[in-house]
């Protein structure tokens, strides 16, 4: 039954490829994290009333947060080629299509990761400041873990979004499922491999989602 729906699916094809997809949305998540937290916390930090206020830097990172997050991710790729292949010394593949994953993902993540801290209670910060608490202590034992619950759902949010980059990337020959629905399946006329890597694409997000909604609750004490 399967094999007369999908008489052009590669179950080998089709594993190698979601691994790729799974590799590289595992690491741009990971990368996404680290780097969307500092901007995050840089553009809370900044804000006027923070502890850091410092209009200056909060513009510089709010400028340069607005101005990745307008850049439609499949221009973005082709403007960071050079950048690419100077760390990475190719512009194919999956590893290639990192910086532009992370790049493009991470201002949208600091964005959430600054809405999550601002949701965090004034009182316990003050209450944290008032005992003598250092800015690290501030950051590490109140601001992150107060606000861990929306930066885990921030993070799924995110996530399923770059799912959909790396489909995007495949375009270019970066990899994974986004990569065999287009060469192989668009291309050759084969809809079946687009329809097979699409349901895959949907499992993955599914699984993502859940694991992300399992640990916000998780984490959630409220």
């Amino acid at each position: 039954m399967l094999k007369e729906l999908f008489p052009n699916v590669r179950m080998e094809d089709m594993i190698t490829a979601t691994e790729e997809t799974l590799y590289m949305t595992s690491i741009a998540v990971l990368g996404t994290l680290i780097l969307g937290i500092i901007l995050g916390l840089l553009l809370f930090l900044t804000d006027r009333g923070n502890l850091w206020q410092n209009r200056f830097v909060n513009f510089i990172t709010a400028l340069i947060v607005n101005v990745f997050r307008a850049i439609p991710f499949i221009i973005l790729i082709l403007l960071l080629f050079p950048f690419t292949d100077f760390i990475i010394g190719t512009i194919r593949g999956w590893e290639a299509a990192l910086p532009a994953l992370i790049i493009g993902a991470a201002p949208f993540y600091a964005r959430l990761v600054e809405i999550g801290l601002k949701e965090v209670d004034k009182g316990v910060i003050e209450a944290a400041k008032s005992m003598g608490a250092k800015t690290h202590t501030i950051i590490f034992k109140v601001l992150l873990p107060e606000s861990m619950p929306a930066l885990i759902s921030g993070l799924t949010v995110t996530a399923i979004a770059l799912i959909g980059y790396t489909a995007m990337a495949g375009i270019i020959g970066a990899g994974g499922l986004g990569d065999l629905a287009y060469m192989k399946g668009f291309q050759r006329r084969d809809f079946d491999v687009v329809l097979a890597c699409t349901i895959f694409v949907i499992v993955i997000v599914f699984i993502f989602q859940f694991i992300g909604d399992t640990l916000s609750k998780v984490i959630d004490k409220r």
